[in-house]
This record gives structure tokens, C-alpha cells and sequence, in this order.
């Protein structure tokens, strides 16, 4: 039976395709009125209320946004980082830089270095050449310790026994032992076994050999072995053959029978009336409408929904054009038209008046008051504030540093004379020159039991 697939009439053919184009042409109009909606929308809406979204979250939140981050956040942040570098990080980073850095280098690492270097290097070294001198002697002195020790060990618990095993054991044992037995056994014992295993072989071995040899083994081949090979042969080996010839053929006949039984009918089943039936009434009927009907009908309307859908498009184009047409000339032009009024009369009548008065009030603030505050401050202003600063400020801060220097000087005279004073009033009371170095701590006052104070004690070497 052929396999390929024919050609299907005309009678398929063009029903299919009136039915497809009539059920396709509403899908495609839909669609296509679909698409030009969605469009629309995404040119007309979508995208303008994009833009103006995006434009209010730049002006609205971005923009503050930054100037905050800018302006307040950054600032405030640098402050605060600061603020809590000073409190919380600064205090440790000097405590760490000047503190814990200069007292473990000055006060531990260089000590421990310096101990090490001057003390603890040469004692080492020292106690190393004095270990070295005393193993020395001890390795000098303890092989000769070890010898003397082993020779002491050996004469105590080794050279007892093997004096007493080769002066005493062996002698025993070899000249009072082995020498007798064995001239005990050369001389007696050889030529009594010589005699004994003669008489021994003649009188048991030869008999018994000769039994073995002409009774028994005679005996058992012809009596037994001879007997049971002939009756193997002749006897049980035909009937062996016989028995299993008989099984085999009950075998066979039972094989058959069985086979007659439960077997052939089902085959003839299968053979003669499932497969005929499944092949010409089911799987020839089934491939037969698959490819004359079912293939044939399915590519069809695979071609006609093709065909249709490009179809269905040109008519909702033609659709769709008309209909831009109409709502072009009914609605759009009047609405371009007005559009165009407007734009002129706003571009005309607001536009260019407001545009006029923005310039006008430019030239105003720019002729009427930025030139003239521009020339009053480099006409007035600016000399002003250098003559102050060269002739009036500059002077009067000289006088007062001058002013200053020299109160400075005359604190320091006045000093100096009051400090000379005292020297001399303690010189006429004490009769001894008050030391002008260092000043040294003022001892506190003596309080009495009475409550009252006395002035501190002078020793009698500071009194001169």
C-alpha cells in the first residue's frame, strides 16, 4: 500500500478556505484594531505621561534630593564623622601614638634589647662554652665508665656460666655422654640390627610380598573386576540406553501433547484471526483515512488559516485606512486647524508681548541699577575700603602692637624690680642672698595644737 500522500481535490480545498476566511477575517480585524489602539495609547498617553512623570520626580524629588544630600547631608555627615572620630577614635589614636608606642619602645623594647645585648648575650654565650667544656668531660668520662661497668656486669653474671657451660657442661656431656653411646652403638648395637633386619625380611616381608602379589591381586582382578566390567557392558549399559531412548520419546510425545494442547490453538488464534483482524480491520482502515483524509484535511486548513490570515490583514487594512480617512477629514483637520489659531494667537498675542516686557525690564535692571551699583563700587566703595585699610586700619593695628610690646616690656621691668626688691628685703632680713633659680615648692604652714600657725622651718643650711 502506498505511503505518500496525494494531492487533495478542489472539493476540500476551496470549502475549507470559505470557512476559514469567514471565522478568521473577525480575529484579524479585532486584532489588528487592537494593535492600532495600542499604539495610539502608547503615543498619545504612554509616553507624554512618561515623560511627565519623569520630569516631576526630577523636579519634585531628585532635584531636592541632591541639594539635600549636597547641602545638608554631606556636611552633616563630614561634621558627625568628625564629632565621632574626636570623641571615640582620636582620644585612642594618640593614647596608641604617644602613649602605648613611646612606653612599650622607651620603656620596655629598648630596656629588654639593651638586657639582652649586654647581659643576657654574654651569659649566654659563657654558660654555652662551660656546658660545652663539661660535656666534653662527661664524654671523655663515660665511655671509660661504661667498659668499667660492663666488665664488673660480665664478671659478675656472664663469665660464671660460660665457665661452668664450656668447663664443666660440655666436657660432661660430650666425654661422659656422647663418646660412650656412641662407641656403645658402633660397637654392639650396629652388627645386632644388622642380623635382626636380615632375619625380619625373610621370614615376614618375602611371604607377605608373595601373597599380595599371586593371591590377592589374581583374586580381584579375575574374580571381581572382570565379572563387573563384562556385566557393565553387556548387561547395563544396553539397558541404560534403552531406558532413555524411552524418556526421550515420552518426552517428545509429551512436548507434543502439550503443545497440541496449549499451545498451537493460541497461535492459530493469534496467526489466523487477531492478526487478520487487527491488520485489515483496524490498522488498514485507520492508515487508509489518516493519509486520504485526516492529512490531506489538515493541511488545508493549515494553508487556508495561512492564506486567510494574510487575506483577513489586507481587508482590515483597507478597513482601517478607510477609517483613518473619515476620522483624518472629519476630525483631525478641524482640530489642526484650531490648533494652528491657537498656537498663533498664544505665540502672538502672549508670547511675544510677555517676551518684549522680559526684555524690557533686562534692560532696565541692567542699564538703571546693575551699572550704576557697579560704578559706585569701583568709584566710591572700593577706594573707601583701601584707604581705610592702608591709611586708618593698617596704623591703628601697628599703634596697638607697639602699645602692646611695650606693656609687655614694662610688666616684665616691673617684674624683674619687684623680684630685686624681695632679694634685697630677704637679704636684710636673713642676711643670706635668696636663690634666683629655680623656684622651689613652698612647704606648708605648721598648725600648732592650739590652733594657731607658725611659719614653716628654715634649716640652718639654707640659712647660710
Amino acid at each position: 500500500m502506498s505511503m505518500e500522500h496525494p494531492p487533495p481535490p478542489a472539493l476540500i480545498r476551496v470549502p475549507v478556505r470559505i470557512v476559514v476566511l469567514v471565522a478568521v477575517l473577525p480575529v484579524r480585524m479585532a486584532w489588528d484594531a487592537l494593535t492600532a489602539a495600542g499604539r495610539l495609547l502608547d503615543r498619545a498617553l504612554l509616553r507624554p505621561a512618561g515623560r511627565a512623570l519623569r520630569w516631576l520626580f526630577e523636579r519634585a524629588v531628585a532635584l531636592p534630593a541632591r541639594w539635600l544630600y549636597r547641602s545638608v547631608l554631606t556636611p552633616t555627615g563630614r561634621g558627625l564623622a568628625w564629632l565621632l572620630g574626636a570623641v571615640f577614635v582620636w582620644p585612642w589614636v594618640g593614647l596608641w601614638r604617644y602613649v602605648v608606642v613611646p612606653v612599650a619602645r622607651y620603656g620596655i623594647a629598648v630596656p629588654a634589647a639593651w638586657l639582652y645585648r649586654t647581659l643576657l648575650c654574654p651569659a649566654g654565650h659563657g654558660l654555652l662554652r662551660a656546658l660545652a667544656v663539661a660535656g666534653e668531660g662527661v664524654g671523655r668520662l663515660l665511655p671509660r665508665l661504661g667498659r668499667g661497668l660492663v666488665w664488673l656486669l660480665g664478671a659478675v653474671f656472664v663469665w660464671p656460666w660460660v665457665g661452668l657451660w664450656r668447663y664443666v657442661v660440655v666436657p660432661v656431656a660430650r666425654y661422659g655422654i656422647a663418646v660412650p653411646a656412641a662407641w656403645l652403638y658402633r660397637r654392639a648395637l650396629a652388627p645386632l640390627g644388622t642380623g635382626s633386619l636380615f632375619l625380619l625380611e625373610k621370614l615376614l616381608l618375602v611371604p607377605l610380598a608373595a601373597l599380595f602379589r599371586y593371591v590377592l591381586i589374581p583374586l580381584l582382578r579375575y574374580g571381581v573386576a572382570v565379572p563387573a566390567v563384562r556385566l557393565g557392558r553387556h548387561v547395563l549399559v544396553p539397558l541404560g540406553r534403552g531406558l532413555g531412548w524411552s524418556f526421550r520419546q515420552a518426552g517428545r510425545g509429551l512436548a507434543w501433547l502439550l503443545k497440541a494442547v496449549f499451545v498451537w490453538p493460541w497461535v492459530g488464534l493469534w496467526r489466523y484471526v487477531v492478526v487478520p483482524v487487527a491488520r485489515y480491520g483496524v490498522a488498514v482502515p485507520v492508515l487508509w483515512l489518516w493519509n486520504r483524509v485526516l492529512v490531506p484535511v489538515g493541511r488545508e486548513v493549515r494553508d487556508a488559516l495561512a492564506l486567510c490570515w494574510r487575506a483577513a490583514g489586507f481587508v482590515s487594512r483597507a478597513v482601517g485606512r478607510g477609517l483613518k480617512w473619515l476620522a483624518w477629514n472629519l476630525v483631525g483637520r478641524p482640530l489642526v486647524r484650531v490648533w494652528r489659531v491657537l498656537r498663533w494667537c498664544g505665540r502672538n498675542l502672549v508670547a511675544r508681548p510677555l517676551a518684549q516686557i522680559w526684555h524690557g525690564l533686562r534692560w532696565c535692571a541692567r542699564n538703571l541699577v546693575a551699572r550704576p551699583l557697579a560704578r559706585v563700587w569701583a568709584s566710591v566703595v572700593r577706594p573707601a575700603g583701601r584707604w581705610i585699610r592702608d591709611d586708618v586700619w593698617a596704623p591703628a593695628r601697628r599703634i596697638t602692637a607697639e602699645a602692646g610690646r611695650a606693656a609687655r616690656e614694662a610688666l616684665a621691668s616691673a617684674r624683674a624690680t619687684v623680684r630685686e626688691a624681695r632679694a634685697d628685703a630677704w637679704r636684710a632680713l636673713v642676711g643670706a642672698a635668696r636663690p634666683t633659680g629655680p623656684r622651689e615648692p613652698v612647704a606648708a604652714p605648721v598648725r600648732t595644737p592650739l590652733g594657731t600657725t607658725s611659719a614653716p622651718e628654715v634649716s640652718l643650711r639654707k640659712r647660710g
